[in-house]
């Protein structure tokens, strides 16, 4: 079997990665390719216009990055028993084309980069009906135990995230 097929097997992707622009180094990490999950925009998640409030974005991402590492086989609950936090340091979301009530949305999450005691995960979030890509961003998170002290990233997911 190819890499491919056992990657999109254990990580539950939908298309075949375009393998190009990717960098890699010694410290850094680069996912392969995206995780990606669908929602479906509702009423709440819009203003009176129907358009979607610009915030929600920001959830979007922390379900696009709660169920990729669930998908790893380490929801972030059992971090969370294990005394292990990721908070977010820093947030960057650049917004292209508004969502708007009802459409179903593509969230793709990925890892540009883990260090000693932080992760950075970048998303896309796009309109699935015609793969216009709607917003971009990153969120930077710290390894900190429950008293808010840095530490090392946990073995397993480090394991898990090098393929």
């Amino acid at each position: 079997m190819s890499l491919w097929k056992n990657l999109s097997k254990d990580f539950n992707c939908v298309h075949e990665p375009q393998l190009t622009g990717f960098s890699f180094s010694s410290n850094l990490l680069m996912t392969i390719f995206p995780h990606r999950i669908e929602s479906r925009v509702t009423y709440a998640e819009t203003d009176a216009m129907g358009i979607v409030y610009y915030a929600n974005y920001l959830r979007w991402f922390e379900m696009g990055r709660m169920e990729f590492i669930r998908d790893l086989g380490i929801p972030y609950k059992k971090l969370e028993e294990e005394g292990i936090y990721l908070p977010v340091s820093e947030v960057f979301c650049k917004y292209l084309v508004s969502a708007k009530y009802d459409d179903i949305l593509i969230i793709e999450t990925s890892v540009d980069f883990m260090r000693r005691a932080s992760i950075q995960f970048a998303y896309r979030i796009l309109r699935k009906e015609d793969g216009t890509e709607l917003v971009t961003g990153k969120t930077l998170h710290a390894f900190v135990d429950g008293e808010g002290k840095i530490v090392r990233i946990p073995p397993l997911l480090k394991e898990r995230l090098k393929f």
